[in-house]
C-alpha cells in the first residue's frame, strides 16, 4: 500500500502483515500485564526467540545453501528451564517468537 504526498511516497506493508503485527503487539502487552515486576522483559523474550542462526553452509554451482535454526528460542527455553525464572507469559512470548522465526525461515527457503 502506497501513499503519495507530493515528492514523498510512504510505503506500508500489506494489510495482512499489518494486522498480524497489531495482534502480536496486543498479545505481548496483554501477557506483560500478567507479570508483577519487569514487565518489559516479555518483549525481550519475544525478540530473542525470533532470531535464527546459520548452523550449516554449503556452496554449490547453483548458489549458496544455508541451513538455519531458531537458536534464540532454544536459548530462551534453556534459560527458562533453569531455576525459578519460568512464567507462563514468558513461555507464551517465546512460542510466539518461535512462530515468527519459523515464518521467516519458510519465507527464506521458499523465496
Amino acid at each position: 500500500m502506497e501513499f503519495s504526498l507530493g515528492n514523498v511516497i510512504i510505503v506500508f506493508p500489506p494489510l495482512l502483515i499489518s494486522m498480524i503485527m497489531v495482534i502480536i503487539i496486543f498479545l505481548l502487552v496483554r501477557w506483560s500485564r500478567q507479570l508483577e515486576t519487569r514487565r518489559f522483559t516479555i518483549f525481550f523474550y519475544f525478540l530473542i526467540s525470533t532470531s535464527t542462526t546459520i548452523i550449516y553452509s554449503h556452496a554449490t554451482t547453483e548458489g549458496l545453501f544455508q541451513l538455519k535454526l531458531p537458536m534464540g528460542f532454544l536459548v530462551i527455553l534453556l534459560y527458562l528451564s533453569g531455576g525459578n525464572r519460568y512464567h507462563p507469559s514468558k513461555m507464551k512470548a517465546s512460542l510466539l517468537g518461535l512462530s515468527v522465526a519459523l515464518y521467516q525461515l519458510i519465507l527464506q527457503y521458499l523465496g
